[in-house]
């Protein structure tokens, strides 16, 4: 009988719990690798070092983690198998029974080289650009295989398969980004070579991408007259203008027209004496020497600048009266003076004045304007010549106005000097870039001065020009200075402007003293101001070449020569695309057109196209070319002449690819 209460106090048994073994391999190498075990077993072990085991309960989810190296034969990780999920080098295995996992390991995937080699360092947008792409596996590697992609800003091309090793692609016109992008290439292995290689990227140098650049010239609106005044050169008195090769070079170059006596020299020289206040003129410099051997000998058209600082006598101001008797003794000699100056830049205290009131503007007014003033005597000595009076706009304190408005009537022209650098301060991209289009905006300034003093249309002369004011460099030597003189000649005649003459020709060598610093582009470690060479026998310039031998800046002129032409008109050139690196003048020529087109890149070609308005063919083209290649020969004392190309008849529009850093006169019949 069961007590009250009692009974089976026992109960059920729960069932056992079941336990499996879990293995953990390892394949090349098959033991040594030392595997991480998060979730530690029966035994309270985790981590161990293949092969081991390790026990768990059914149901347990247990994570492992192989190292990337398998740190005995050089294998890397490359796949789990046996496990309930992988995620990269970890494996996650629930235990519901006896489970086997393998960490496999394989040798390390080569890192293949891939070349981008762009066929052009530079091209224009509107061209398309080949490009090979190489993948290479290095010395005893078997050859890659698979295919390649090329990218580019937002270009993408299509994957294109590699040959042996190799793939083409071309980048269409039209997609490249101006400026200098870069090329990426992609290597993508197929099946046969994704056991060897992995996915692999290379890059190409920038290449070049030029707006597509045009210069349209507008053929139907005929611009001012040219004229080959522009072509003209200073000659002092303190050089023998007897030398036998002062003619030969200036007429090579296309010189038609001379300034004389000399800058300063000219408020202080005495033309009937061959004497100067405080320094003594070459003993052959005397006027009928310089008339009869240079200005009549070569044909040049002669401008003088009266002395307006001082008188024969050196005690007082410049004499009216000598300027006159100096045209009046020229028409003797058999020269007609077709410009004189009253002066020489008489608004600078540095100029020679012997007035009461020194480089005082209406006292050099006072003097030019009356019947015995210098516009007065002059013209009565010779009717044939113009006179003229010095203007500087923005001058402290005023000239221009007070003279142009004080002389009014009494010049019949006015003469500018313009140097738009300081020595020490030069710099090639502003001489390059944008010193000659400095020039067409001072000389509006003066065209506006002109007309606030009721004398619109007042020819303008350019008596002196050039770089630095004074003291010159390697860069007057340069390359850099012919592409200034260049466009200079470019922007005068378009402004209308009808003499000009640079400084100097000849005899003004200055030596190692100027600027000759590295950030200048150049050869010559010695500066002048004159443009044609003086000869091995003046010693600090003696390395630009024998006596005549042209400067970069000479070339220039000669180039211009071509253009330069009586009787012909400038054209409107209209340049866009690279509107930095291009600049374009154009003229009338012989019933055809001729251009003067600059690359003012110092690396880059510049493709261009030029087009004529209502015409769509030329029957002959000749590029005549100037470069810095051709000046760098200097380096080796080799002065080259320009290049001449003849191009038979060409359809139009024409496309020519300019040299970097170069001038270039196209005449297109």
């Amino acid at each position: 009988m069961t007590a009250c209460g009692g009974g089976n106090s026992g109960g059920v048994k729960p069932p056992p719990v079941t336990t499996y073994e879990l293995t953990v391999d390892s394949a090349d190498p098959a033991s040594g690798v030392a595997i991480t075990v998060s979730t530690p077993d029966n035994n309270a072990e985790s981590n161990g070092t293949t092969s081991f085991t390790r026990t768990y309960d059914q149901g347990t989810s247990v994570t492992l983690t192989a190292p990337n190296a398998s740190g005995t034969n050089g294998t890397v990780f490359s796949s789990w198998s046996g496990c309930t999920s992988t995620k990269g080098a970890t494996c996650t295995v629930v235990i519901n029974a006896n489970e086997t996992v393998t960490a496999t390991y394989a040798a390390p995937l080569i890192m293949p080289t891939v070349t981008v080699t762009p066929a052009a360092a530079s091209i224009a947008r509107s061209q398309s650009l080949a490009v090979t792409i190489t993948v290479s596996g290095g010395a005893g590697n078997p050859m890659p295989t698979g295919s390649v992609t090329l990218t580019s800003g937002s270009y993408t091309s299509a994957a294109t398969t590699l040959t042996n090793g190799s793939a083409p692609i071309t980048v269409p016109a039209e997609t490249l980004a101006a400026g200098m992008p870069t090329l990426t290439a992609t290597y993508t292995p197929d099946a046969a070579s994704s056991t060897v290689y992995a996915s692999a990227m290379g890059m190409s140098q920038g290449v070049t991408v030029n707006l597509q650049t045009t210069v349209a010239v507008n053929q139907a609106v005929a611009g001012p007259a040219v004229t080959d005044q522009l072509l003209g050169m200073n000659m002092a008195a303190w050089y023998d203008p007897t030398t036998s090769a002062i003619i030969p070079a200036f007429q090579a170059a296309g010189i038609k027209a001379l300034r004389w006596p000399g800058g300063s020299w000219s408020d202080d020289y005495h033309w009937a004496t061959n004497t100067l206040c405080g320094g003594a003129p070459n003993s052959n410099s005397t006027y009928p020497q310089f008339v009869s051997d240079l200005a009549l000998a070569g044909s040049f058209d002669v401008a003088l600048t009266a002395d307006y600082g001082t008188d024969a006598a050196c005690t007082g101001p410049g004499d009216p009266a000598e300027a006159a008797a100096w045209v009046a003794d020229s028409i003797k000699l058999g020269l007609t003076v077709s410009h004189m100056t009253v002066g020489n830049e008489e608004y600078g205290s540095w100029e020679t004045d012997m007035h009461a009131i020194k480089n005082d503007a209406a006292t050099y007014a006072a003097a030019t304007a009356g019947g015995t003033g210098y516009y007065a005597q002059i013209k009565a000595a010779s009717p044939a010549t113009l006179v003229g009076v010095s203007v500087n706009p923005g001058n402290n304190p005023p000239w221009d106005p007070i003279v142009l408005s004080a002389a009014k009537g009494s010049y019949d022209f006015v003469e500018f000097h313009y140097y738009p650098e300081g020595p020490g301060s030069e710099s090639d991209t502003y001489l390059v870039q944008q010193a000659a289009q400095g020039l067409t905006t001072t000389l509006n300034q003066v065209k506006a001065e002109l007309v606030t003093a009721g004398e619109p249309n007042t020819p303008i002369y350019v008596g002196e020009m050039g770089s630095v004011y004074s003291n010159p460099g390697k860069q007057s030597e340069s390359i850099t200075q012919g592409l200034y003189a260049g466009q200079m000649l470019g922007e005068m005649m378009n402004d209308g402007v009808v003499r000009a003459t640079w400084w100097i020709g000849f005899g003004n060598c200055n030596g190692t003293a100027g600027n000759d610093s590295a950030s200048l582009y150049g050869w010559q470690d010695f500066g002048a101001y004159n443009v044609f060479a003086d000869g091995p026998t003046d010693a600090g310039c003696a390395g630009a070449g024998p006596i005549g031998t042209m400067s970069p800046t000479a070339r220039a002129f000669q180039l211009f020569s071509n253009i330069a032409v009586n009787g012909e008109n400038a054209l409107t050139a209209t340049v866009a695309g690279e509107t930095v690196d291009v600049v374009a003048y154009a003229a009338t020529h012989s019933g055809g057109t001729a251009l003067f087109v600059f690359n003012r890149n110092q690396t880059t070609p510049e493709p261009v196209t030029i087009s004529l308005s209502g015409t769509n063919a030329s029957k002959g083209v000749t590029v005549i070319t100037y470069s810095k290649a051709i000046y760098d020969q200097s380096q080796t004392n080799v002065w080259a002449t320009p290049t001449t190309t003849a191009m038979g008849a060409q359809s139009l529009p024409l496309t020519l690819t300019l040299d970097p850093w170069s001038m270039n006169v196209v005449l297109l019949q």
